[in-house]
């Protein structure tokens, strides 16, 4: 991946890239609104505006909402018709979302209505732009959202301290909304006819869950991939099964990828074998890695295109068409596309980790390794990486439960008119929890492959493994006896984390 850092991003609605948005939500660059998209906004307004002085009825600026689509809202009762649609639909639940991601959400919802297709206010889509640069951050709880009419509970939540309401973190303490409000110096705002609609009727908290976790997956993938070649120093992996020849003859291009990955971070190993010095073929959890990975990498690819879609898309209702003055209600709002996705995503990151705990269960026990049981050589008084492996079983079972697709589900809301729903808020978090329990489980592989080298002895590893082994051994020391490994973990977890471990074999580029 691209690990640029932009100090501004400028959104023009059309070209939001996942780079971008990890400036923004992660590494805080600032925002600012492309001319042309604000010329598209005050389009779309002014076409809103003569809908209410026309008394039309178009949903959502001149009705009621969901069941209640066929009440018209009188003119004068337009804003309280918005305030209380952001007010009602405030009603989440669980743990609140990180800061990195509800930056993302907003992020995500301002690229929408720069777009032009919205009715919104300038002034309101700056409140917006506020918050990132000012560094305010509402309290926005995880859980709610069906995924259609979007993702209205949590962005009621995300509108709520625009108002004076609802909770916000500033400068690390927490605070009600209008209190961080104006530390911040930012105006509270009144919203007025279509707007609070177009603040919550839309895909961005399921795509900003979403899409982080694939910038996150994008990085995993090559973890994964220099896992299973420090699992080959450690195993005496038979270096043929990487033959390129192999896979060009099913030329997927993850499984390509992948073979020449751990192929070139191989060069050079005196560690690994030839078919038949030792054995003929290796189990599936080596032999088959290219396969396996390979599989993984083009899903999290097809998903990645498929987000690139998403952020750059009009996910309102109604849509309000400048050519023809129009307000047509349609369901762009509906979040299959993505709920199919994410459920997608899930898998594959469940299977890195399932094939990574395979290859930890052969370097722990004896019986496959011929190294000392659990890669301890005073076994018995200690206990070496035997629960170790139990911890990435778990994670890997839990993944199997949180693998299971959110997208085929659907229960009907509001009095049955929102009779089929998409659940793709669902999908992405069990996505996002999925991808941080194979993260932990590759820093586990990787732990491990390193006390099963020391253990083996190093005839001489590969370039880029012995990087990889050289950085982890710098914070993580060889066990001669047991100690606390949580900690250790956590340590390779990190490296993953901070990307020290790509930047080792790599220079932080995408292999």
């Amino acid at each position: 991946m691209n690990t640029e850092t932009k100090a501004i991003v400028e959104i023009t609605g059309n070209d939001l890239t996942l780079e971008e948005i990890v400036a923004v939500s992660r590494q805080y660059a600032k925002v600012t609104l492309n001319q042309e998209a604000v010329e598209r906004i005050n389009d779309s307004r002014k076409i809103v505006e003569d809908i209410v002085s026309e008394g039309r009825v178009v949903y959502g600026i001149t009705t009621g909402f969901g069941k209640f689509c066929d009440k018209f809202i009188p003119r004068e009762e337009s804003k309280k018709l918005q305030r209380n649609l952001i007010i009602s639909h405030a009603v989440g639940a669980g743990e609140m979302f990180d800061e990195d991601i509800v930056r993302a959400i907003i992020l995500l919802r301002i690229n929408n209505l720069a777009k032009g297709y919205s009715g919104i206010r300038l002034e309101t889509i700056e409140t917006m732009m506020a918050l990132l640069n000012k560094r305010v951050t509402p309290r926005i709880p995880q859980k709610g959202s069906l995924g259609s009419s979007g993702d209205l509970v949590p962005l009621a939540h995300m509108v709520l301290p625009m108002l004076g309401l609802g909770e916000a973190t500033y400068e690390g303490a927490v605070y009600h909304g209008a209190k961080a409000m104006e530390l911040a110096n930012i105006p509270i705002i009144e919203l007025t006819e279509k707007e609070g609609l177009a603040l919550i009727n839309g895909t961005q908290v399921m795509t900003a869950v979403g899409a982080l976790t694939v910038y996150d997956a994008l990085n995993l993938m090559e973890i994964a991939d220099i896992a299973a070649a420090m699992s080959f120093e450690a195993q005496s992996g038979i270096l043929d099964a990487l033959d390129r020849r192999i896979h060009e003859v099913r030329p997927h291009p993850g499984q390509l990828k992948s073979a020449q990955t751990i192929q070139e971070l191989l060069a050079g190993s005196k560690n690994v074998t030839r078919q038949g010095e030792i054995r003929v073929q290796d189990a599936y959890s080596l032999r088959c890695a290219p396969q396996v990975h390979g599989a993984s990498r083009d899903a999290i690819h097809y998903v990645k295109e498929r987000v690139e879609i998403e952020i750059n898309s009009v996910t309102d209702n109604p849509i309000i068409f400048k050519e023809t003055s129009e307000g047509i209600s349609g369901g762009n709002f509906h979040g299959q596309p993505m709920a199919l996705s994410f459920d997608f995503l899930g898998i594959a990151l469940a299977e890195l980790a399932d094939i990574s705990e395979r290859r930890i269960e052969r370097m722990v026990n004896s019986a496959l390794s011929g190294l000392p049981a659990f890669l301890i050589e005073k076994g018995g008084v200690n206990s070496g990486f035997m629960i170790v492996q139990y911890t990435a079983a778990a994670l890997v079972s839990e993944n199997k439960i949180l693998a299971h697709p959110a997208s085929v589900d659907s229960i009907p809301s509001s009095a049955n008119q929102e009779d089929h729903v998409s659940m793709g808020t669902i999908a992405a978090r069990k996505a996002r929890d999925i991808m941080k329990n194979s993260r932990r489980v590759l820093a586990i592989e990787l732990m491990c492959a390193c006390q099963a080298i020391d253990l083996r002895g190093d005839k001489g590893m590969g370039e880029g493994t012995n990087a990889v082994y050289r950085l982890i051994r710098k914070y993580v020391k060889k066990l001669d006896e047991d100690r606390p490994l949580y900690g250790d973990i956590n340590t390779c977890e990190n490296l993953i984390i901070d990307g020290s471990i790509l930047e080792q074999v790599s220079g932080g580029k995408d292999f």
